[in-house]
C-alpha cells in the first residue's frame, strides 16, 4: 500500500530543492563567477600560457617573478572551471541547507553531498564546452550555434569580434537548458536518498 504522507513529503522536498536550485542558479553561474574564469574555463591546448592571466607566452614578453610561471592552456582552463564550480556548488549547497533548515526540515548530509557531487561534476563537464558541443552536434544544433552569435566589440585591426558562447548566444542557451535539466536529476536524487528507508 502506498504511504501517501511519504509521497507528499517526497514531492514537497523535491519541489523545494528544485526551486532552490533554479532560484540560486543565475547567482552562482553569473554573479559569483569571476570574469577571468568565465573567459578562461573552456581554454584548451598544449600551448603555454602565463598562470597569472592566461595570456599565451608567445603574445607578450616574459613578465618578472611569479608572473612568469606558465602552464598549458588546458590546465589553465581546468583551473578556471574548478574555481567556478566550487563557488557555484557552495552557493547551491549553502542555500539548500539554509532554506530547508529555516523551514524546520533537515535533509541528511549524505543526501545533500550526493546532490552536490552531481551538480559539481556535471557543471564542470558542461562548462568545459567540448562535451556540450558534442551533445549539441548529436542533437543537430550546429546550425543554431553557428547562427545565434553576438558581436561584443570591434577590434581596430580585425573588425567585429564574434562571441559564440557568451550571453545571448545559442551555446549559452543550450548550456543553461542542460544545467536546468540536471537540476531535476539532482533534486530527485537528493530527495530519494533523504527519504530512503533504512532496513
Amino acid at each position: 500500500m502506498i504511504d501517501r504522507s511519504r509521497v507528499t513529503e517526497a514531492i514537497a522536498l523535491a519541489g523545494l530543492l528544485l526551486s532552490i536550485s533554479e532560484a540560486i542558479h543565475p547567482l552562482g553561474d553569473q554573479l559569483l563567477q569571476s570574469s577571468a574564469d568565465a573567459k578562461a574555463k573552456d581554454m584548451r591546448g598544449r600551448h603555454l600560457v602565463y598562470r597569472a592571466d592566461g595570456t599565451p607566452v608567445d603574445e607578450r614578453p616574459q613578465p618578472p617573478g611569479d608572473q612568469a610561471r606558465t602552464c598549458t592552456a588546458s590546465a589553465y582552463g581546468r583551473q578556471a572551471v574548478r574555481r567556478h564550480v566550487t563557488s557555484y556548488t557552495a552557493a547551491q549547497l549553502a542555500t539548500a541547507i539554509a532554506v530547508t533548515r529555516a523551514l524546520g526540515y533537515r535533509v541528511p548530509t549524505h543526501a545533500l553531498l550526493a546532490g552536490a557531487a552531481i551538480t559539481a561534476t556535471t557543471h564542470a563537464i558542461i562548462d568545459r564546452r567540448a562535451p556540450l558541443l558534442w551533445l549539441a552536434k548529436k542533437a543537430r544544433k550546429d546550425g543554431y550555434i553557428a547562427h545565434a552569435t553576438v558581436v561584443r566589440r570591434i577590434d581596430p585591426e580585425h573588425g567585429p569580434v564574434v562571441d559564440t558562447s557568451g550571453p545571448g548566444t545559442a551555446l549559452m542557451e543550450i548550456d543553461q537548458a542542460v544545467h536546468r535539466a540536471i537540476n531535476i536529476v539532482t533534486a530527485a536524487t537528493t530527495t530519494w536518498l533523504a527519504l530512503r528507508r533504512t532496513r
